[in-house]
């Protein structure tokens, strides 16, 4: 299949499948963090505090699941998984954000907040992964890893 306007990487795969597979992974991952996050926020916690952790929790699980399911990277894990965090940092940042508007500024519930949240966060992390996270390093740098 061909590619949806973004170059091919990793292995010959298209754009198309890895994003097909990253919705896999992603679904699985978002689902059950979504659950948990509805059932800990209507026992008590706080939202944020809620999504942080969480939010920890979904990024530690999907990392095995993007490198060797979604990208089919096999690049180091030190450089990979530095990068993986770093784009974290800035989707936890992105979600934050989110939550500022539709809570603080908005009015609306912390649900709805972190439904869009999940949506948001999932299209910039697809395009992070793939361009910056889990790139094929071969064939934009030599042999490097």
């Amino acid at each position: 299949m061909k590619s949806i306007g973004f170059p091919h990487g990793g292995g010959g795969q298209s754009s198309f499948e890895q994003l097909m597979r990253y919705g896999l992974v992603g679904l699985t991952v978002n689902l059950a963090g979504y659950a948990v996050y509805l059932l800990v926020t209507y026992l008590g916690a706080p939202p944020r505090a809620a999504m942080t952790v969480l939010y920890g929790v979904g990024a530690f699980g999907g990392f095995w699941g993007n490198k060797r399911l979604t990208f089919r990277h096999e690049g180091g894990v030190l450089r990979t998984a530095t990068r993986y965090v770093l784009a974290h940092c800035l989707g936890y940042l992105i979600n934050l954000a989110i939550f500022a508007v539709v809570i603080d500024k908005l009015g609306y519930p912390h649900q709805w907040a972190q439904a869009i949240g999940v949506f948001v966060v999932a299209g910039y992390l697809f395009l992070a992964f793939k361009f910056f996270v889990f790139r094929d390093l071969t064939s934009s740098q030599g042999a490097e890893r």
